[in-house]
């Protein structure tokens, strides 16, 4: 396939970017069906969706409703309908475990170890995920090198061994200024949190505002060491596998 959707106007290295996104995108679509992005509602995510759906891919679009997003990242859902006339699908926790944690050791035990903050995203996210996951060929992600230093490491095209996939990350080089230079150029719905400081957003009550001069990712989960903040969906193992290291790429 050999979609273009590049805006016309758009910078050459916008558009050359571009291009290597829309390949990856391609090939998780066409040769690993199938597949799915999974979108946080942030900005990165929104410049995949957007070029998902310009292209027409045939990717399925999902989300983790954990039960604890701001209004304004749920609010996205009905952006994207509105935008594109496509309704993303929504992964909730499980309702009983979710009541299990709280009850025993309550609804903000996040702040009280990394224990129970890792438990509670298990709950609410991981396991959504690994049911989200089930059955598919390849899932797509938004991750770029220069959002933490958990992610250097992060490959445009990786074999995800916790989950038995293909892993596409096409934003994996890009910087924070790319993303928002796409997002201006096709004009992509985006969460308004993004204006008031929240450059990565996640649950309500483990994410802040920062500063344009504070590392990326220091308004998530700011009570703890920044090699600890990772939510258990990208873990940093030998899970990830280079393509070149599996017989069939």
């Amino acid at each position: 396939m050999n979609v273009r959707f590049t805006a016309p106007e758009a910078p050459a290295q916008l558009q050359e970017r571009v291009a290597r996104l829309e390949a990856l995108v391609g090939q998780a679509a066409l040769e690993h069906a199938p597949a799915v992005l999974a979108s946080s509602l942030g900005a990165e995510d929104m410049v995949l969706a957007d070029a998902i759906l310009r292209a027409h891919l045939p990717v399925e679009i999902f989300t983790l409703d954990t039960g604890r997003l701001h209004a304004e990242t749920l609010a996205m859902a009905d952006r994207i309908r509105e935008r594109y006339g496509y309704a993303i699908k929504l992964y909730r926790p499980d309702e009983t475990a979710v009541a299990g944690y709280v009850k025993e050791f309550g609804l903000d035990a996040i702040y009280d170890s990394i224990q129970l903050r890792t438990r509670c995203c298990h709950i609410r996210k991981v396991e959504p995920l690994a049911r989200a996951l089930a059955g598919k060929g390849a899932w797509i992600t938004g991750l770029r090198r220069a959002q933490a230093v958990t992610r250097s490491n992060v490959q445009e095209r990786e074999f995800d061994a916790t989950q038995q996939l293909w892993k596409f990350n096409p934003l994996a080089d890009w910087s924070e200024s790319d993303v928002w230079e796409y997002v201006r150029a096709f004009d992509v719905p985006y969460n308004p949190l993004h204006d008031k400081g929240f450059r990565s957003i996640g649950c309500e009550p483990c994410t802040r505002a920062i500063g344009r001069d504070d590392d990326l990712r220091s308004g998530r989960w700011w009570w703890e060491d920044p090699e600890r903040k990772e939510c258990g969906l990208h873990p940093r193992t030998g899970n990830s596998l280079n393509p070149q290291q599996r017989n069939n790429p």
